[in-house]
C-alpha cells in the first residue's frame, strides 16, 4: 500500500479473551489507527470470512484492503505495518 492509494478500511478479527488480540487492539488504538474490531466468537459469518481471508482460524487476523496478517503479536504487527507502509493517516 502506498500513500497515493485511497484510505482503506482496516479490519481486525479478534476473539474475546485472547491476550494477543487485546495487545493488538491496544497497540493500534495507541498509535491512532482507525479500524473495525470484529469478534469472531460472536459472529459466525465473520469467523468464516476470517478463515476464507487468511486460510486459518487463529486470531488476531488483520485485513487492510486485501492485505492480510494472520495470527500475530505486536512485533509482527509493527513489521507488517512498516513493510506495507500503512500509517494511521491512511485509516482515517
Amino acid at each position: 500500500m502506498t500513500n497515493e492509494e485511497e484510505a482503506a478500511p482496516m479490519r481486525v478479527f479478534v476473539k474475546s479473551g485472547c491476550p494477543w488480540c487485546t495487545d493488538a487492539v491496544r497497540y493500534l488504538r495507541k498509535e491512532g489507527y482507525v479500524f473495525q474490531e470484529i469478534d469472531v466468537l460472536r459472529d459466525g459469518a465473520a469467523f468464516d470470512e476470517m478463515i476464507a481471508l487468511s486460510g486459518q482460524s487463529l486470531a488476531p487476523t488483520m485485513d487492510v484492503a486485501g492485505t492480510v496478517l494472520a495470527d500475530f503479536g505486536v512485533d509482527e504487527l509493527e513489521e507488517f505495518l512498516a513493510a506495507h507502509r500503512i500509517t494511521p493517516e491512511m485509516t482515517q
